[in-house]
This record gives C-alpha cells, structure tokens and sequence, in this order.
C-alpha cells in the first residue's frame, strides 16, 4: 500500500492561504461609478437651495459613503484588515469623492462642495481612528472651541485634527451631545466638517448591519 507523502506548508503557501480566506472582504469599499451615480441623481433632481424637498438625495448621498467608511471600520476593528491596507482602501474613497466634480448649476454645485466638505470630516476621523492618534474623550467641548479658533487663525491643520479628534471618538462609540452642537457656528469649514461628524454619528445610532456587510460590488 502506497504511503500519501505529506506536504510541509511554507510560510508564503500560509500567507496565500490567509490571503484567499479574506479575498470576499478586497471588493472595493466604494467605487467611481457609485459615486457617479450620486452625482447623476443630484443633476436629474434640478436641485434648488430654496426647496428644502430636494436636499435628500445630498443626503443619502453623504450618508452612502458614511456607509462605505463604517463598513472600512468594521472589517479593521474585527482585525479583518490590518492598519495599512485599511488605510489604503480609505484614501481610495477619499479619492473618488474628493474628486473635482464638472460644475452643474450654481445650486447643485454649491451643494454638492457642502457634501464634499462634510465628508472631509469623516475622512480624517477615520485616519485618525485607524492611525490610533486620538486621546479618548467624553467631552468636546474644548476640541469644538480649540478647531474654532484654530479656523480664526487660518491654521485649518490644527482645525482639523481637533475635528478628526471628536470623529475617532464618535467611532469608538462616544456621541454629540445637543450642548456640543449648540457651540457649532453655521458657517466656516470647521462647521462644514462637524456636519459630517454629526451625520457619522446618527448612521452609527442607526441600523448597525454595516459591521457584517461585506463591502458593496454593486454599482
């Protein structure tokens, strides 16, 4: 009777083996065509900064690559992906939407910068988050007051760090409270950027199914 010679795995045939293992999680986090398509729909909604019933396609809009980032999270947090590969596939989000988009009307456009603005925020929260380079907090208060005034100061550096500060925090579970809000001026980019640490903080209260999704290949 013939003897089945047994094959000593190698420490590359492992690493196939990891890597095949979590092959379903490398379908891209976002793509350009979904992007795109958020970009056609604000185009078709013949969008007017005086008809408050069209903001929700800028909504789901923003709430869509919220979505995305959340799912990033969750695949790193579960240790899924290691920092540098999350890191990765966040700047390609970054990237298809912080993109220039071809001017549409002045409306449209100076809605979709908002979006673009807001998402600023979320980004840098979660590089922050991932690069670990947060002090845990309750409070934000004093990081409110620090990013404002760094904007008064043109340092918009300083200013966003203290806002990726308050978004890394907000990923770890911590949430704005109404007295928080209340210190956000209307306008300015700080403003711009705590909106969309505010909208990262409602989809995170909302329907918590991202953490077992795995990332969208739909268009």
């Amino acid at each position: 009777m013939s003897k089945t010679k047994k094959i000593k795995k190698t420490k590359n045939d492992t690493k196939k083996d990891d890597s095949l293992a979590i092959s379903k999680y490398i379908i891209p986090f976002y793509t350009k065509e979904r992007w795109q398509n958020w970009i056609d729909q604000a185009k078709e909604s013949d969008f007017k900064i005086d008809n408050q019933d069209k903001y929700t396609v800028f909504v789901n809009m923003t709430d869509d690559v919220i979505l995305a980032c959340l799912k990033l999270i969750s695949k790193y947090d579960n240790g899924i992906l290691q920092k540098d590969d999350a890191n990765k596939y966040l700047l390609e989000i970054k990237e298809i939407v912080l993109k220039k988009i071809e001017p549409i009307n002045e409306d449209t456009d100076t809605i979709l910068e908002s979006t673009q603005l807001s998402l600023m925020g979320v980004f840098a929260s979660c590089e922050c988050y991932i690069g670990e380079t947060f002090e845990k907090t309750k409070s934000f208060g004093k990081l409110i007051k620090n990013a404002i005034q760094a904007e008064e100061k043109n340092d918009m550096g300083t200013a966003l760090d203290n806002v990726a500060n308050i978004g890394a925090n907000i990923l770890t579970g911590e949430r704005l409270k109404e007295s928080d809000i209340d210190k956000i001026l209307s306008e300015g980019l700080v403003a711009e950027w705590l909106d969309g640490i505010e909208s990262l903080g409602v989809a995170m209260m909302g329907d918590t199914s991202y953490k077992y999704d795995e990332p969208d290949n739909e268009d």
